[in-house]
This record gives C-alpha cells, sequence and structure tokens, in this order.
C-alpha cells in the first residue's frame, strides 16, 4: 500500500467578505480533505466562519459541476448533455461571431460579481476579454458602490481607520454592519476594545447579532439614517462640540454644513427616526467628547433612496470632532483604497471602444425584457461569479429575460444554480483550493495568497483559463491573454508601491499573507493632519466639482458616478421612496418595510445548496413583530406569503420583538429553484441618489397566512 502523503498549503477565503480569511488547505494524496484558520495571520487569527469551515465538503459535493454541458430541455429545466470543451467553445465563439456580424458586439453583455474575490480569477476576471471584444459593459453595483461614491467623494480614496487600531477606540458606532455575521474577526477586535473599557454602539433597524451585543442599539426607521446624522451634525455645532481646529485647518465648507443642519434639530429627526431626541443628544454628546471615537460604516447604510447622502452625512461626523487626530479615531468603510491594485491592468479599459453602453446588474431584469430599451438589445449573456436570479432585485422579470429563446446564454458555475439552470451552455469553474490567486481584501491592510495545491475534478477549469481558451477561440492575440496566473499577479500589482515596501510575489507565496506598509495599528492616524486624496486635500462637507474626482481605477470599478447625478453639495436626509410616510398610497397595499441582511447560516448564496449550511441557517422565515403577526392571523412558524405588485416568496414566520412594529426582515442568499421564490422577489431595481446603488431597505411588502404547522 502506498503511503498517504500529507501536507499543507496557504489559501486565501475567495467568497465576498471584508475579512479575506488566511487558510490553511490540508491535502492527503492529492484530495482536499480539511481547511483551517491560520494562526499566524494577526487579523484572522485562525478563525473562519461558519460558511467556510468544512470547505473542503464544497469542493466534493455530489452535485458540483464536472463537464461542459449543452442545453438539451427547456430553459429553466436543468435538461443538460455532456459535451467536449472543443465543442463548447466552438460553439460559443460561433454563436458570438455570428452575434456580432449581425447585431454588433453590443449585443452581448457580461455578468459577474464576487463570488470569488480574487485578483485573477474572481470580479474582473473577464473584464478584458469582454472589453477587448467591444462588449456591452456591466455596471456592478450590488453592494457598496453608493457607499463607496459617497465615502470617496467626502474623504477620498482611504482605507480610514486600521481596522486592528480600534482596539485603541474608546467609543465605537457600528453603523449598518452585522459584525458579528459578516465581519467577524473585526468583531474579536471590538469586543478587546470593549473589555478596556470602550463603549460600543449598534445602529440598526433590527436587533441583529451584533447589535444585541452592543452596550446600546438605537433601530432608526429604515432608510432614515441620514436624518440621525444630520441631527448628529446639528447638535455638534449648536453645543459646541466640534474641533475647530481641525475643521478650520482640514476641512471644506464648514459654514454651509453649519447652515444646513441649523434646522435639522433631534426633535426633527425624531419625527423621521422614531429614535427621541434625548437619546440622539446623548449619542451626540457622547461621540463627540469620547476620544479616540470610531465609525465602522456597513454598506447596508447605502440601501435606500438615500443612502448615499446618509453616508456622507456620517462620513463628514469624525472631522467634525477631530476624531481623526487620535489612532483609532475616525471612520472606516472599506480598506481597498489603499491596496495597490492595477485596475487598469485587470480590466483594460484602454480596450473599451469609444460609445459603448453600459448595464447596470441591479436592473438586468429590464434589459433583458426588452423594459429599459437599448440602442442594441441584449442577444447573449455570459455569467460567472455571480447567481442574478438569487442577488438581482425584481427576480421574476430576470427569470422572463433568461427564458428568452433568442437569448444565448453562457454559464461558468460550480453547479446548477438558479441562474445557470437557464443557460445553453455551461462551463464547469475550479473551486478555491484548485487555481492560484490573491485575494482582494476590502476589510484589512493585508495581501492574502492562494496556492493550487490540488487538482480540479473532472474537466472543470479556473475562470481565467476558461477566458484565455475562449480569446485563443476569438482570435484576440493582447499579451495579457497568454499570461499565466502567476504572471497575472506580477503585472496586477503595484509591486513597487510604497506600500509593497519589503513584499513581493515570491514573499507572499511563502509567507501566504502579508500587511500593506501603511503603519501599524498602534500609530497609524492617516489624517491627524489632513492630508486626504481629494481635490482640495480636506475633507469635503462641500463638494465643488465631484465630477472631476472619480477617475482612473476608480472610475472603472464605479462607474455609475456620473457628472450631474448628485444633486446637492452638501450631505443631507433623503427621504427613502417607499415606506408608509413618504407612500401612504402604496402602503395602503402593502404597510410593511422590509429589510433584506445576508443569512448568517451561510452569508454567500454559494452555500446555500448545502444541508449542513441550510441546516445550520434554518429554512427561509421572516421575521414579524408580534402586533404585526396577530393582526394578520400569523402564529410562530407558520408558512406565510410576502408579496408586493414586484413579486412574492413564501417562508416561515418567526415571530419576535427583534423588529419593531412595521418592519420585517427576511434575510438573503437562499436559492429559488430549493424554495418559493426568494426576498429578492420583492426588491425594487431603483438607484440609491448616487453611485446606481441597490435599495434592497426601500421597498414596501403585505405578510399574507398561506398554512398553519398544525393545520
Amino acid at each position: 500500500m502506498s503511503a498517504i502523503i500529507t501536507k499543507t498549503a496557504h489559501g486565501g477565503c475567495p467568497h465576498d467578505c471584508p475579512d479575506t480569511c488566511a487558510m490553511v488547505y490540508e491535502i492527503e494524496d492529492g484530495k482536499l480533505v480539511g481547511v483551517k484558520g491560520n494562526p499566524e495571520h494577526p487579523m484572522t487569527r485562525g478563525g473562519l466562519c461558519v460558511k467556510l469551515k468544512d470547505y473542503e465538503k464544497r469542493h466534493h459535493h455530489p452535485d458540483r459541476l464536472l463537464y461542459p454541458l449543452r442545453r438539451k430541455g427547456p430553459k429553466g429545466s436543468k435538461q443538460f448533455e455532456r459535451i467536449s470543451w472543443d465543442e463548447a467553445l466552438d460553439e460559443i465563439s460561433r454563436k458570438w461571431e455570428a452575434i456580432i456580424e449581425e447585431h454588433g458586439a453590443h449585443a452581448i453583455l457580461p455578468t459577474s460579481y464576487l463570488g470569488n474575490q480574487g485578483l485573477v480569477h474572481g470580479l474582473n476576471g473577464g473584464d478584458a476579454f469582454f472589453n477587448r471584444m467591444g462588449a456591452t459593459v456591466c455596471e456592478r453595483t450590488y453592494c457598496g458602490q453608493a457607499s463607496a461614491t459617497a465615502w470617496l467623494l467626502t474623504v477620498g480614496p482611504t482605507a480610514g481607520v486600521d481596522p486592528e487600531s480600534f482596539i485603541h477606540s474608546k467609543y465605537i458606532v457600528i453603523w449598518a454592519c452585522n459584525s458579528v455575521s459578516t465581519n467577524l474577526h473585526h468583531w474579536h477586535t471590538i469586543k478587546q476594545a470593549h473589555k478596556k473599557g470602550a463603549k460600543i454602539i449598534v445602529i440598526d433597524s433590527y436587533a441583529s447579532k451584533t447589535a444585541k451585543e452592543a452596550d446600546w442599539h438605537i433601530a432608526p426607521k429604515p432608510g432614515t439614517d441620514g436624518a440621525l446624522a444630520m441631527a448628529m451634525i446639528h447638535t455638534i455645532i449648536k453645543e459646541g462640540l466640534v474641533d475647530q481646529d481641525y475643521v478650520d485647518q482640514y476641512t471644506v465648507g464648514f459654514t454651509e454644513l453649519s447652515a444646513r443642519a441649523k434646522d435639522r434639530t433631534p426633535e426633527w429627526a425624531e419625527q423621521i427616526t422614531g429614535i427621541p431626541a434625548t437619546d440622539i443628544r446623548k449619542l451626540a454628546r457622547e461621540y463627540a467628547t469620547t476620544q479616540p471615537a470610531a465609525i465602522r460604516l456597513g454598506v447596508a447604510l447605502e440601501r435606500s433612496r438615500g443612502g448615499g447622502q446618509a453616508i456622507r452625512a456620517v462620513s463628514c461626523l469624525p472631522a467634525l470632532i477631530g476624531a481623526w487626530r487620535h489612532v483609532g479615531g475616525g471612520a472606516m468603510q472599506m480598506s481597498v483604497w489603499e491596496h495597490p491594485y492595477k485596475f487598469d491592468v485587470i480590466c483594460r479599459p484602454d480596450l473599451i471602444p469609444e460609445g459603448t453602453p453600459v448595464v447596470n446588474n441591479l436592473q438586468l431584469g429590464r434589459v433583458l425584457t426588452g423594459e429599459t430599451k437599448l440602442a442594441t438589445p441584449i442577444k447573449s449573456l455570459m455569467c460567472w461569479n455571480n447567481n442574478p436570479v438569487t442577488q438581482s432585485p425584481e427576480t421574476d422579470k430576470i427569470i422572463e429575460g433568461l427564458k428568452r429563446e433568442d437569448l444565448f446564454m453562457v454559464s461558468a458555475e460550480h453547479f446548477i444554480s438558479d441562474t445557470a439552470a437557464y443557460a445553453d451552455i455551461v462551463l464547469p469553474a475550479s473551486m478555491g483550493a484548485e487555481m492560484e490567486d490573491m485575494i482582494l481584501s476590502w476589510g484589512h491592510l493585508y495581501l492574502t495568497y492562494n496556492e493550487k495545491c490540488v487538482e480540479s475534478p473532472g474537466e472543470a477549469i479556473p475562470n481565467n483559463e476558461i477566458f484565455r481558451r475562449l480569446a485563443q477561440r476569438m482570435g484576440y492575440e493582447e499579451e495579457n491573454f497568454t499570461w499565466s496566473d502567476s504572471e497575472c499577479l506580477e503585472h496586477y500589482v503595484d509591486w513597487e508601491s510604497p506600500a509593497c515596501d519589503g513584499i513581493d510575489l515570491t514573499y507572499l507565496k511563502k509567507q501566504g499573507y502579508a500587511r500593506l506598509t501603511l503603519g501599524n495599528k498602534d500609530d497609524r492616524t492617516p489624517h491627524k493632519e489632513g492630508n486626504f486624496s481629494t481635490p482640495s486635500g480636506k475633507c469635503e462637507f462641500k463638494l465643488d466639482a465631484p465630477s472631476n474626482f472619480l477617475v482612473g481605477p476608480f472610475r472603472q470599478m464605479y462607474e455609475g458616478f456620473q457628472s450631474g447625478e448628485l444633486l446637492d453639495s452638501l450631505p443631507d436626509y433623503v427621504a427613502p421612496k417607499e415606506t408608509p410616510e413618504t407612500n401612504p398610497e402604496l402602503a395602503k397595499k402593502y404597510p410593511l418595510n422590509i429589510i433584506s441582511p445576508k443569512s448568517h447560516g451561510f452569508l454567500n448564496s454559494c452555500y446555500a445548496n448545502m444541508d449542513n449550511k441550510i441546516s445550520g441557517q434554518g429554512e427561509q422565515f421572516v421575521l414579524i413583530n408580534a402586533s404585526d403577526a396577530i393582526s394578520r392571523g400569523i402564529k410562530e412558524k407558520d408558512k406565510v406569503r410576502v408579496f408586493n405588485d414586484r413579486g412574492a416568496f413564501e417562508s416561515d414566520a418567526r415571530i419576535t420583538d427583534d423588529v419593531n412594529i412595521g418592519i420585517v426582515v427576511a434575510t438573503l442568499g437562499y436559492w429559488r429553484q430549493l424554495n418559493t421564490g426568494t426576498v429578492n422577489c420583492i426588491s425594487s431595481a431603483e438607484f440609491v441618489n448616487m453611485g446606481h446603488g441597490p435599495t434592497y431597505s426601500d421597498n414596501l411588502v403585505q405578510i399574507e397566512l398561506v398554512g398553519s404547522p398544525d393545520a
């Protein structure tokens, strides 16, 4: 009997999450048998979230795609036949060449997202290919783009407070972020600060797992955070709590901001948010007088019509009180802004022909059904690292569009997902341990290397190899289409950047991770003396020429910001579109606000087909207040239907005081094929007021009883 060969390899979690866990792969006789956290990593410290603890089971799942497939039944029927890679690539290239000849390349649309967060195989892995083709550009704004736009406009491309520096914070505000479920490793740092005496405040519209562990939970009505932030600004200015020296030296527009905030009183905000004026004053006073004070901005803060302006208001607060002077003082939105990635090399925006149209992934259903008229209708769709049937709003429209017989669809996938079920050609893609990559982090200041340590099963290949082969078939001769994955990493990172001082790819492969040289957690104060990367070099309370700011790779990542889109040079409260207060006629039919956070048990939809993850998360449910349940004849665990004019889904009722009257919560990520609809069936595809972000928390619904488990 041959000996079992045991080894370990460096890994990084590839899924959409700020933590980007450093992992250790365990291999026996060429097979992945286990995954554990890397205990040497200073930020992730050997921990893994619930979705990743048995990552090897996903690699070996019995439903995993192993070979290229061609559809042989009706779209959505999941009837496929096995074909060879040559057959698949020949059919795809032949179809695309015919579409380009008849309709032009604009008739082809790629769609991807962060099912993989790698630089090589992830979100942007196919951009160069489709930009070379001249295809319609996909604007990817599922999450964070309104938040990022507002942040960049106010303070510029800064990582802000080092997440590890929160250990020094004395007053921590976690605003619209469920850290326990979605930012676990940062939560450990916050708990350490708490043991040292820091006060933790969570601002969230329902009692999340994080809110329940806070010293103080503040629950504004959905979409009203901007009013709360403006009332805090009012109180800080009126009560003389401003760090005037910092404001005078390092900010722009204080006089105008003061005038704007003059009548944004706590009493005014109480009527909008439902938070007592006394609590708003207490929050503002404590925040302004307890240094270092730090804010962790969650992307959920963007998810209503006024989300962009709300984030601008919150982003002004640290400069107003001089919090940036202190280690552990300021705010954190995303750390990626100081990572030295070369998105111009990854994406090749130089290849995009002038006049190329842009389609937003939030409005995919409207485009595919023809509701949104394009000069060149979409005749082909390629999807990778993305499952829009679960993740995009207005799901029923997407499915209607995917059923079109004149739409040629290609999907690179691990399983027959809700979206892949409608594909004409399905390509089997490799998983994390089967490919080399560097995993992007938007929640800490480390580079994370992922080693290829096992072979892909069957005929699965990495995403980048898929695009290399397609480029060869299409006759594209640019040098980047010949690079190996290691060569891609050499080109995709600015290794000459000061942030990479002492770091190169060889070091990263040996170590598995490396902290960027951006100061350490005990002394990092990036804006102690201003130094904001804005046009003025200061924190911009007031904007003069915002359309001139997002340039280079930031515009490539966030195409949604356009000149004239920002309607106000100052932050302010912008009311949600769908609430009983702002839309009383609609509320007569649909009186309940719904919010849809990530599911704790599997976070990402790519795990929602795994029995062990579903058992941990539970079947699809909706949280409802007892008062709202009683008035509808609903009891605990009853099957209910949640609906509005856009669609409907069924779920189990959970009656709880974790949500206030008039608010319901249904978590995101469940698969439609395993349930009766999912939460995005009812979500609107309307945009936030900047950055083309999503309005997932700006929706009204009604709930009705379907059946009782006791019946």
